[in-house]
């Protein structure tokens, strides 16, 4: 799985907003927290919003905070923001064939992986086991 530099920037800010205290975080504590570009991240930051996974407040008390529980956002919530769903396209042929069952049980263990490991997983810096 190939990831946007987009879609990294994405997910470093949603684990920021996660490990955040509660409130609103302004854009650019996440910007210079996680060395994103500020005009990137505010593009980021609205899609996010646009798609229900944060929230944001305007003002001197402004900033971003998550839509939900950190613990009910996942990291495949976050790649299909951004990247969208992806679209298998290829085919194989003949000696190749077998190849399709091996892509597709990448894809699945991707899936398995991305879907298995939440926000709350990032913010607390352990990891279920997979």
């Amino acid at each position: 799985m190939r990831l946007s530099a987009r879609t990294h920037y994405a997910l470093r800010a949603a684990a920021e907003l996660a490990a955040a205290p509660p409130g609103p975080v302004p854009a650019e504590r996440i910007s210079t927290a996680q060395r994103i570009p500020r005009r990137f991240l505010d593009n980021i930051l609205l899609q996010l919003r646009r798609a229900g996974l944060i929230h944001s407040q305007r003002g001197p008390d402004g900033g971003y905070w998550l839509a939900r529980p950190a613990d009910q956002i996942t990291l495949a919530e976050v790649i299909v923001v951004i990247e969208g769903v992806p679209q298998d396209h290829e085919a194989f042929f003949g000696a190749s064939e077998p190849l399709e069952k091996v892509w597709a049980a990448l894809r699945e263990n991707e899936t398995r992986v991305l879907t298995g490991v939440t926000l709350a997983h990032l913010a607390g810096g352990s990891l279920p086991t997979l």
